[in-house]
C-alpha cells in the first residue's frame, strides 16, 4: 500500500518507478497490493497518452475557430493602432470581416504548431521554454497572416486574392514577412507569459480540486477542470500577457500598414518607437488597448477551453 503513495508525490525518477511498478502490478507486489493501486486515480496522460497528430488537430482548430469568432473586434485594434487613425467610416463596415475566414485558415496552422510545440517540450524543459519555441515556430505562418490581415483590414487590398499575388510580385517572398522582427517581439514574450500563466493557473486549479501534478507537468486529477474553468483560466492568462506586450502590438500593426499612411515610412521599429513618443506621445504606444484586451481574452479564453475540450474527446476511450 505505501508503494502505491509514490505515485502522486511530486519528488522525481523514483517515484516514477514506484508509480509505473505499482500500476504494472509487479511480481515483488502482493495481489492485494495490485488491486488497491488500480482504485487510485492516474494521471490523464497516463491513462489516455495523446499523440502528436491529436495535439496538432486539437490546437489548430481550438485556434482557428476563436480567431473566426473575434475577427471583427482584432479588426477594430487594428484600425485603433493606425497612424492616421482610420475608422470604419474610412475603409467601410465590411472591413470588420474582410479575409476573416481566409486568413483564419492561417490560425490553424498557428494554433497547431504552437500547442503542439508547447505539449513536446513542456516535460521536457518546462513552460516558459516550452512557450517560447511554440511562439518562435508559429511566426513561420502568424507573420504572413497578420502582413495579410492587416492590410486587408486598413484597405491597402481590397480581397485575399488581390493581397497574395500583388504582395509577392512588389515584393517577393519577404513581403510577407515585413516586421517580422516586431512580430516576434511581441508574440514570444506574449505566449511565454500566457502559456506559463495558463500552466501555473491549471496546477493550482487542479490542485484545488482535490488532485495534485507531478514534477512532469502531468495531473493527477479527481476531477477535469470544466469549459468555464479553461476560459476563465485563458482570460485571465491573455489579459496579463497583453498589457506587457502592448506597445510592440502598436509598433507591429504601425510597420505592417505603413502602406495605407501618405505619411514618410518608418525607418525601422525603433525609429517608429521613437516618431510614436516625439509627434504622439507615450501613451500612443497603448493605443487599441480596450480592443486588443477583449480580443485576446477572447481569443485564449476560447482557445483553451476548446483545446481542453477537443483532447479530452480524442484521448476518451
Amino acid at each position: 500500500q505505501q508503494t502505491n503513495v509514490f505515485a502522486f508525490r511530486k519528488v522525481g525518477i523514483f517515484d516514477r518507478i514506484a508509480a509505473i511498478h505499482a500500476r504494472g502490478g509487479g511480481a515483488s507486489l502482493s495481489s492485494s497490493s495490485s488491486s488497491s493501486s488500480s482504485s487510485l486515480p492516474l494521471s490523464s496522460s497516463s491513462t489516455n497518452k495523446i499523440t502528436t497528430t491529436q495535439r496538432l488537430l486539437a490546437g489548430g482548430a481550438s485556434r482557428c475557430l476563436a480567431q473566426m469568432v473575434l475577427y471583427p473586434v482584432d479588426a477594430l485594434r487594428t484600425l485603433a493602432q493606425t497612424r492616421d487613425g482610420r475608422t470604419l467610416a474610412d475603409v467601410g463596415a465590411t472591413a470588420l470581416v474582410r479575409g476573416c475566414t481566409t486568413t483564419s485558415i492561417f490560425a490553424l496552422f498557428m494554433g497547431s504548431i504552437q500547442f503542439t510545440i508547447f505539449g513536446m517540450c513542456r516535460d521536457r524543459f518546462g513552460p516558459l521554454v516550452a512557450s517560447a519555441a511554440g511562439a518562435a515556430g508559429s511566426c513561420l505562418v502568424s507573420v504572413p497572416q497578420e502582413v495579410i490581415k492587416q492590410r486587408l483590414v486598413t484597405g491597402v487590398y481590397s480581397s485575399f486574392r488581390e493581397a497574395v499575388p500583388t504582395i509577392y510580385k512588389t515584393e517577393g517572398i519577404l513581403g510577407f514577412y515585413s516586421s517580422w522582427r516586431p512580430t516576434m517581439a511581441r508574440n514570444v514574450p506574449f505566449v511565454m507569459a500566457t502559456f506559463v500563466a495558463m500552466d501555473f493557473m491549471k496546477r493550482k486549479r487542479l490542485e484545488s480540486n482535490g488532485g495534485s501534478s507531478s514534477s512532469s507537468g502531468d495531473y493527477t486529477e479527481k476531477k477535469e477542470l470544466s469549459l468555464l474553468e479553461n476560459a476563465a483560466i485563458g482570460m485571465s492568462a491573455a489579459l496579463a500577457a497583453g498589457l506587457l506586450t502592448q506597445p510592440v502590438d502598436v509598433v507591429k500593426t504601425r510597420m505592417m500598414t505603413q502602406a495605407a499612411s501618405n505619411q514618410i515610412p518608418y525607418k525601422s521599429a525603433f525609429d517608429c518607437v521613437g516618431t510614436i513618443v516625439k509627434n504622439e506621445g507615450f501613451f500612443t504606444l497603448y493605443s487599441g488597448l480596450k480592443q486588443r484586451a477583449v480580443y485576446m481574452c477572447g481569443l485564449w479564453g476560447i482557445t483553451f477551453s476548446l483545446n481542453s475540450k477537443f483532447q479530452q474527446a480524442m484521448t476518451k476511450e
